[in-house]
């Protein structure tokens, strides 16, 4: 299996909703998404299913040196050679590759969120950086691209944070900051046994209008000139969006209900997200009146 092989696999087989929007994207800008995607499996892998600390800390020890052959020398593992590859294409920062480490860490040491601060810090690391990056990959002319790629950052990571508090809570992960819980009188037993108190259901209520929030002031910095390029981002917003509709739906209830979407669905909204913006395209040009941005199909 060649490097690109290994990576289009580690990205299909995680069942990532992000592989879905890459089936749109030019070869070149495809393979560098795939081997970013499977770095951030590889290292979201060590924090999710490496159960002894100093194991897993070791293995993100190997990463950090690993980037430093991808950058600097000849990398030795399938997906930092092709990171090699795309950092020889498209202009990518070491240092965001090691804010994605670093918010591993925040996993791996079992420390619990305390502040707000605390959980834009992670998402921004999680998230927020892996948009950062994939801009540089998708192409951009305006600087508000940046603020557009973290604010959907952080809409996507309180979109998983809160579709997987159950199984988050099953291996002692409560993303939600503690203040927050304190506040609505919320205890860490009531995430572990599910327990929707009137408390809780306010708790998750504030964290789904912060994600509509981070979703919303997300679209309000697209850029309109690089609204074509970045495209793609609009494809895995709108398959996210979906799930977010779907847990509201289900009121924010993630114990009994899943807000998984399955594959033909996420090809789905890929499809008509990807539809609906090369219209949105040519009506602009013909209007000269930018078309506002749609999320839900």
């Amino acid at each position: 299996m060649t490097p690109r092989q290994y990576c289009e696999e580690k990205t299909r087989g995680s069942g990532s909703s992000f592989f879905y929007a890459f089936l749109f994207l030019e070869e070149n800008q495809r393979r560098a998404m795939l081997a970013l995607y499977a770095f951030c499996r590889e290292v979201d892998d060590i924090a999710d299913e490496t159960s002894e600390q100093s194991i897993a800390m070791q293995k993100i020890l190997f990463w950090r040196e690993e980037l430093q052959r991808v950058f600097h020398a000849t990398p030795q593992h399938p997906v930092g050679k092709e990171l090699k590859w795309a950092t020889e294409h498209f202009s990518l920062d070491e240092e965001l590759f090691v804010e994605i480490l670093d918010g591993m860490l925040m996993d791996i040491s079992g420390k619990p969120m305390i502040k707000a601060s605390d959980l834009s810090l992670y998402c921004y690391r999680v998230a927020g950086v892996v948009g950062l990056l994939s801009i540089e990959i998708f192409g951009y002319h305006s600087r508000q691209a940046r603020d557009f790629a973290t604010s959907l950052g952080e809409a996507l990571q309180l979109t998983n944070i809160l579709r997987d508090l159950k199984e988050d809570a099953e291996i002692g992960r409560i993303y939600l900051p503690q203040e927050m819980r304190i506040r609505y009188k919320v205890a860490d037993q009531d995430f572990k046994e599910g327990n929707m108190s009137e408390g809780m259901k306010s708790l998750l209520q504030h964290y789904a209008d912060k994600t509509e929030e981070a979703y919303d002031r997300a679209m309000q910095k697209l850029p309109n000139e690089d609204r074509k390029s970045l495209r793609p981002s609009l494809l895995m917003a709108s398959i996210y969006h979906a799930q977010f509709r779907r847990l509201k739906a289900f009121e924010l209830n993630s114990w009994q209900h899943s807000a998984r979407i399955s594959p033909l669905r996420k090809i789905w909204i890929a499809w008509r997200a990807w539809r609906y913006e090369k219209k949105a395209e040519k009506r602009a040009l013909k209007s000269n009146n930018p078309i506002p941005v749609r999320l839900s199909f």
